[in-house]
């Protein structure tokens, strides 16, 4: 039974990732459509966005990112971006910050939106309500082991991770900025969804996601302040919260000028729609910067 249910997980993943990188092909021959796939927390901005974007453009819009599709949005996004054609023009959606060398190797252009605090969870149960930067580290990467070395009580504690895009900056790097630096002794999960279903299973754990993603009622879960302060954007704001990703669109560097006006619309509905910060404790990013 278990080795059928590690068949199951592995078509179903299977399966995910042929159901987001498959919609530009899908449309290709649709006329008046912007197509994008990527990741879920830039989805929410865009799809928020995407009544004043088609009517500002003309343009239907087409997004494919709610939950990502099992984890692999970046992925998603950087491959909908280079799908780009005169014919079909596409675009992608990102939540982490890419590399100059990404960029330039790739042949991609960034339009930065917004950043997200990204929450650090334990279960529900858990007393503990506050933990320093140092301690939330500390716990990631095992030099504190228990929930009572922090006040709690005499737990072993269960570190739950995401660590996706590796290669990228940014994201869960500014908790500890390599893979290799969090424990060996920990669970691993493939998205935002799971990483809330396993921090709600046990009552030890502790994890981390992004703002953008609504943990529901029954989750199970609840979020640990960080050196007093919860993940909102006003702490992001004021340099008081200490852990965030930069949510992007993306284009190929041969995107049309119909497509570039798209991307700069979005960054300016965006920054100008205070709704998302109440919603999801994102900080639009101002275009002007960029």
């Amino acid at each position: 039974m278990r080795n059928q249910s590690i068949l199951q997980k592995m078509s179903i993943q299977a399966l995910g990732a042929v159901l987001l990188f498959a919609p530009i092909f899908a449309y290709a021959n649709s006329d008046n459509l912007f197509t994008a796939a990527g990741a879920h927390s830039s989805w929410v901005i865009m799809n928020k966005i995407k009544p004043a974007l088609e009517k500002i453009s003309g343009h239907k819009i087409k997004l494919f990112g709610k939950q990502s599709m099992l984890g692999v949005g970046c992925n998603a996004g950087i491959k909908s971006s280079l799908q780009n054609t005169e014919k079909q023009e596409s675009f992608g959606m990102v939540c982490c910050a890419l590399s100059d060398e990404e960029v330039t190797k790739k042949g991609l252009v960034v339009y930065p939106l917004a950043l997200e605090p990204i929450m650090i969870l334990s279960h529900e149960s858990n007393p503990i309500k506050n933990l320093s930067t140092q301690q939330v580290r500390d716990i990631f990467s095992a030099d504190i082991t228990n929930w009572k070395q922090v006040g709690g009580e005499d737990k072993n504690i269960i570190v739950v991770t995401r660590l996706h895009c590796k290669k990228r900056p940014g994201h869960w790097k500014r908790i500890l900025d390599s893979a290799d630096k969090f424990t060996k002794k920990r669970i691993n999960v493939q998205s935002a969804d799971e990483m809330v279903k396993r921090v709600g299973d046990f009552k030890a754990a502790f994890g981390h996601a992004g703002s953008a993603w609504l943990r529901g009622d029954d989750s199970h879960t609840k979020i640990i302040r960080v050196n007093g302060f919860l993940p909102t954007s006003e702490n992001l704001k004021n340099g008081n919260y200490p852990f965030y990703r930069q949510l992007s669109i993306i284009t190929n560097k041969d995107a049309s000028n119909k497509l570039k006006g798209l991307m700069r619309s979005a960054q300016k509905e965006t920054f100008n729609s205070p709704e998302l910060l109440s919603e999801h404790q994102l900080l639009p990013i101002d275009p002007a910067a960029h």
